[in-house]
């Protein structure tokens, strides 16, 4: 199976996200600097906000069952219900 590699990965992301934040707070960026470091960090945001969602969605498939919709815990204590 082919995974698609579209954007970065999650945790890669929000990584770069914070240090540019970190970065844009020192205040030592010129302007255009930080305009190329706002506009990345948009970019960064839109990728995490993506990633967010497709794990939302995700998760909401797991734990839909027969047309209603089941709470699960999130510690994984639970024993699986279906024999297969």
């Amino acid at each position: 199976m082919v995974k698609k590699k579209a954007t970065p990965d999650f945790e890669k992301a929000l990584n770069e996200l914070e240090s540019l934040v970190e970065q844009m707070e020192q205040g030592e960026m010129g302007l255009e600097e930080s305009l190329k470091a706002f506009e990345r960090g948009i970019a960064l945001t839109r990728t995490c906000q993506q990633a967010l969602k497709e794990a939302e969605q995700k998760v909401q498939v797991l734990i839909e069952r027969d047309g209603k919709t089941e709470l699960q815990p999130l510690d994984g204590t639970e024993e699986a219900t279906d024999a297969g």
